[in-house]
């Protein structure tokens, strides 16, 4: 995905002024997924780290840990493969959310047309998402960007056929804004403070 070789390179730029003066039904913009996405979860306030191995992951992430002091707190997960592949990243689990004030997830897509991150019973279980830690960590790699919600949920249906998970919903609280409270599909949310570390797997 060329947007992420060098971040916005190449092509023609959409200025941040630009989705400012959109009106929210006009037409979509014609641009590539990957960017869009980027524009979007970037003007939802989410912080947002490309890494193209996973050497550069483990980076990132022990540069989040040391920007915020979590040296020592436990993340909340309630995903073993997840604390699995992060094993040797000197971090303490927990799958006690009374204990963390840090959920660390992965997720089922990333959702370009509003910059949001789609999860669901996979990721949270039964948990909505005002129940879930204010600070996320959210490992996802390129392959799981779509451009539409719709989309998305197709390749669910596809992917899981008669298993279908259930509670799927939308993180795209980042900030506090207007039109949060009238999006069904993020039913139950708060805002949070959102790292998305994404590894390039194409």
């Amino acid at each position: 995905m060329g947007v992420f070789n060098k971040l916005f390179g190449g092509g023609k730029k959409v200025s941040k002024e630009t989705l400012e003066t959109r009106g929210e039904h006009m037409p979509d913009l014609k641009i590539p997924v990957d960017e869009k996405f980027t524009i979007y979860f970037k003007k939802n306030g989410g912080k947002f780290i490309y890494c193209e191995d996973f050497s550069e992951i483990s980076e990132a992430l022990q540069s989040i840990i040391s920007e915020n002091n979590w040296q020592n707190h436990l993340f909340y997960s309630m995903n073993p493969q997840l604390e699995t592949r992060f094993a040797s990243e000197k971090i303490e689990f927990t799958d006690n959310r009374q204990e963390s004030d840090i959920f660390f997830t992965t997720c089922e897509h990333l959702v370009a047309h509003n910059g949001s991150i789609l999860v669901c019973s996979n990721q949270i279980k039964e948990k909505k998402l005002d129940e879930l830690p204010s600070n996320l960590i959210v490992f996802a790699t390129t392959s799981q960007l779509v451009d539409s919600i719709s989309e998305a949920l197709k390749i669910i249906k596809e992917r899981y056929q008669k298993n279908i998970p259930n509670n799927i919903t939308t993180l795209k609280h980042f900030q506090p804004t207007p039109e949060n409270k009238d999006d069904f599909l993020s039913y139950g949310s708060a805002s949070k403070n959102v790292y998305l570390l994404l590894l390039e797997d194409y």
